[in-house]
């Protein structure tokens, strides 16, 4: 090889290596930003039930907030869900947390403690409701429940909320048409099993893991909630507005639905915090869920659906500044 060539060689060598450089530094501007210190301190992370996405999900997130601020200490609380959620961020008894959005404006609507203090940090996933039944029940509709006995969730969760509502649209009073238990998903698929209760509510990610394992040692189905049960609960007014008919697809459960969509009710998860949170701690907070989604959602699918480009969009809430800072600092 002549020595123009080698020459050549070498500096189309030297410029690939400094495009990489480049390239990497780029991304790790994306990831963190370069020589700044990571924040240090303790935050509360309040999650929900043992067996729920929230708390999955939380778990893993901790992990990456760990990597990424080594210093900084995250400890998680479990909940009864959303509403509890959004009452121990407003009143201060934890910094962080995922609620639904119907919880969310539900909070802001009673016009509770601190609601004007709560800011949105990034949406999430959605929530799905799935109403549960043994695969030989009489139950096909919601107003079949009448004088059925019904888990319809913790009273501080986002479950009851919804179930309270969904129940409402069919014409069924929560208190006097149906047996109520307030179990969630961490004691309702072992009641429905065990013949103690005749149907449960539950909404969220899909799939939850608690359901999963019920399916390997029990047959149940999902009972329909058409998109005529949720105009009726869009009648209702309110946080209503937050609940879309969907369907739930027919992978969720694959060895339960076996191959067929469910009709049913979504709305939003929201990662919120308070206007008093640092907003540099914010900052890499919002960083960490958008860099971590990947990596998270090997393990919880629902986190696959946490996209840069809908994640500003915390309705009901405004952004808290830090999130809108580090939006403002990626986008195109």
């Amino acid at each position: 090889m002549s020595k123009m060539f080698r020459r050549i060689g070498r500096r189309r060598a030297l410029e690939g290596a400094t495009a990489g450089i480049v390239s990497l530094g780029l991304l790790l501007w994306w990831l963190l930003p370069l020589g700044e210190a990571a924040p240090s301190g303790a935050i509360t992370i309040s999650t929900g039930t043992q067996a729920g996405v929230y708390q999955q999900y939380a778990k893993l997130l901790r992990t990456a907030l760990d990597k990424d601020m080594p210093d900084l200490k995250v400890t998680l609380r479990t909940s009864d869900g959303s509403q509890e959620n959004v009452t121990r961020v407003a009143n201060g008894d934890a910094d962080f947390t995922i609620a639904a959005a119907d919880a969310v404006e539900t909070y802001k609507l009673q016009h509770r403690p601190n609601a004007g203090h709560l800011r949105g940090v990034a949406r999430l996933y959605d929530d799905y409701v799935q109403l549960v039944v043994p695969r030989g029940s009489d139950i096909d509709s919601v107003a079949d429940l009448k004088g059925k006995r019904v888990a319809v969730g913790p009273p501080s969760s986002g479950v009851r909320l919804i179930a309270d509502r969904v129940l409402k649209a069919a014409g069924i009073d929560a208190e006097k048409d149906i047996t109520p238990f307030a179990d969630g998903i961490n004691t309702g698929p072992d009641r429905l099993r065990q013949g103690k209760i005749d149907a449960f509510f539950w909404s969220g990610g899909l799939p939850t893991q608690g359901l999963q394992q019920l399916a390997d040692r029990f047959t149940f189905r999902f009972v329909p909630i058409g998109a005529g049960l949720v105009a009726k609960l869009h009648e209702q007014g309110g946080a209503t507005r937050y609940y879309r008919a969907t369907n739930m697809p027919e992978s969720a459960y694959p060895s339960v639905q076996n191959g067929v969509a469910v009709p049913t009710i979504a709305v939003s998860n929201l990662l919120m915090t308070r206007t008093d949170m640092n907003p540099r701690l914010t900052e890499w907070v919002t960083r960490t869920v958008i860099r971590s989604r990947d990596g998270i959602g090997t393990r919880v699918h629902s986190a696959q659906l946490v996209d840069l480009r809908t994640a500003i969009y915390t309705d009901p809430l405004a952004l808290h500044e830090g999130a809108r800072r580090y939006y403002r600092s990626v986008k195109p």
